[in-house]
């Protein structure tokens, strides 16, 4: 008996590796079945995607596998041996036993699945869709499947349930946009470029399905967890270049389209859990698919920590069997009278548990923080007289100041700011970040998802100023990212930014600051991987120029913020 099948055997679970599944054109996906060794049927919890089904997390992902442990150190226990967690999926040992049919599928192309490779695409959106309907049909199947994973998982999630497959009964959404667009490759129309650029050789290529070089071997058999090796020559025909596709692309067009779902048409119950420190790639998809997500059965949270973590902590795994088991299980456990929202609000140095009925918290008082860029500050009136304050967008940008809080003050929610702006040229990109400072004028940075993090951050090219008035809220602008609108050299426009939404207890003496510039601010001087400098997208003889922040008398720049009232004397 090898390790795994004495490791499974022990916890009283069956594995089947490399299942077929057939596909509409011939095609094949392969997955790995993790099922309870007894009889009887069971409800089933899929993940398809490319990141290797057979790739053990600790092998593939050792840095962020180290840092799991030392975060959560109960990932490997009585529970769990860890052999069979893959990055960002849940760890069937620790399912399976709660009669739960656990499957991995690698998505085509990628893996043990031949095919073409081509992430987000709705050929594989497709294939998601027929994996689904096979589960329910197997005979260890009580018909009902759902949905669990983190980022890349979560994004497929969000697109196959839009298809409404007949056998989905819920969605467990993790960390990951609805938004091709403006989660991932374009912040407000701005390319995202250094993330995919990274992430696709990174994690991507290596498990390209016949990838020779690269791939990763079974602990136990010993075999090749890819495909049949193929010359590696033959690999890039047989892929999309997804980054070359992200810039091809400047403008919300038909590629996209297709690559996002239509919110409105999912209709099973959702858990949505997204997290403060996740600007610029997965926080405002987590959002706005709670919200715009046709499902009457729905719940949103937003919790602090690095991007995988929360998911495999006890307590998180609690609500999720807890939200599942209602679902697919029909358990009587209470999960209907759950809050719809939990929060997890932001202190310089903790967090404290909160629950809501709606987002924007129905308490918010939408408050009006004024520019005087001439001063350097942000307050509760506007300039009496014109003020105006250059910059140049590739230097230091420029920082407006709140006086030093009197008592402790929060902001939970969504961020705009309309802002007058001008440039030499004819496109600026605006850079807009929000940041604490305590009274001695250090900035409060925070362990973001992935990279450390300040308040929040938001994004926007000025040519793709114009707005879609349907789909606009106050504090939610919407821009329809379907063509240019230069600027003229000099003149202002009016412009409104969409900030990510944030949430900050601010302490009596700190201050709260908005700082805009034409380049990324990496906070503590560490360059994270949300980047946008592609010298195509950005080109200097237009970006790198002086701009300039208009306010006073008809040019009213404002930021919007979600002000939540004291809430001294709450349990």
């Amino acid at each position: 008996m090898s390790q795994a099948e004495a490791i499974l055997a022990g916890r009283g679970i069956r594995l089947e590796k490399d299942v077929v599944i057939p596909l509409r054109d011939g095609g094949r996906l392969a997955a790995n079945v993790f099922r309870p060794d007894r009889p009887g049927r069971f409800p089933v919890l899929m993940t398809k995607g490319i990141y290797g089904k057979d790739v053990h997390f600790e092998d593939g992902y050792p840095l962020p596998w180290a840092k799991l442990v030392r975060l959560n150190p109960g990932i490997v226990d009585a529970g769990s041996s860890g052999h069979f967690l893959r990055w960002e999926m849940i760890d069937p040992e620790r399912w399976v036993p709660d009669g739960y049919v656990v499957i991995a599928v690698d998505s085509r192309g990628s893996g043990r699945s031949p095919g073409y490779l081509d992430p987000f695409s709705p050929t594989e959106t497709e294939d998601y869709r027929e994996a689904i309907a096979w589960a329910a049909a197997q005979p260890w199947s009580t018909g009902r499947v759902g949905l669990i994973g983190i980022s890349y998982y979560t994004i497929k999630h969000w697109q196959v349930a839009a298809t409404r497959p007949p056998a989905l009964a819920a969605i467990c959404q993790w960390e990951g946009g609805c938004d091709l667009y403006r989660d991932w490759g374009h912040h407000g129309g701005i390319l995202s470029n250094v993330f995919p650029t990274a992430w696709y050789p990174r994690q991507v290529l290596p498990n390209q399905n016949g990838n020779a070089a690269t791939h990763h071997r079974d602990r136990d058999t010993g075999e090749a967890t890819t495909g049949d090796p193929v010359p590696d020559v033959l690999l890039p025909g047989n892929r999309a270049d997804h980054p070359a596709d992200l810039l091809a692309h400047p403008f919300d067009d038909a590629w996209h389209a297709e690559r996002t779902p239509k919110l409105g048409r999912i209709e099973v119950p959702l858990y949505s859990a997204g997290n403060w420190g996740g600007a610029g790639l997965h926080l405002r998809g987590n959002i706005e698919g709670y919200l715009r997500a046709g499902s009457s059965r729905k719940w949103l949270e937003i919790h602090t920590g690095t991007h995988f973590e929360s998911f495999y902590r006890p307590a998180f795994i609690a609500r999720q069997k807890q939200f599942l088991d209602h679902f697919l299980k029909d358990a009587d456990n209470g999960w209907d009278d759950t809050a719809p929202i939990r929060l997890e609000i932001r202190h310089p140095d903790h967090v404290e548990e909160r629950f809501a009925t709606a987002w924007p918290l129905p308490e918010t008082e939408w408050t009006r923080l004024y520019l005087d860029p001439a001063a350097g500050t942000l307050g509760e009136t506007p300039p009496a007289q014109p003020s105006v304050a250059q910059y140049h967008a590739m230097r230091e940008g420029l920082t407006l100041h709140t006086a030093p809080f009197a008592e402790p003050v929060e902001f939970t929610g969504p961020v705009a700011a309309r802002l007058w702006v001008s440039s030499e040229t004819t496109d600026m990109d605006i850079f807009a970040c929000l940041r604490l400072f305590d009274p001695e004028g250090r900035e409060v940075i925070f362990q973001g998802a992935s990279d450390l993090a300040p308040v929040a951050r938001g994004w926007l090219r000025a040519s793709h100023r114009a707005t879609d008035p349907a789909r606009s809220l106050p504090w939610r602008p919407w821009h329809p990212h379907d063509g240019q609108e230069p600027l003229i050299p000099g003149e202002p426009v009016a412009v409104d930014v969409e900030i990510w939404p944030t949430c900050i207890v601010c302490p009596p003496g700190y201050t709260l600051a908005l700082t805009l510039q034409g380049h990324d601010l990496e906070p503590g001087d560490q360059p994270g991987r949300i980047l946008h400098n592609h010298p195509e997208d950005r080109p200097a003889g237009i970006f790198a120029a002086r701009n300039a922040i208009h306010a006073g008398l008809g040019h009213d720049s404002f930021l919007l913020m979600p002000r939540i009232p004291s809430r001294r004397g709450a349990p």
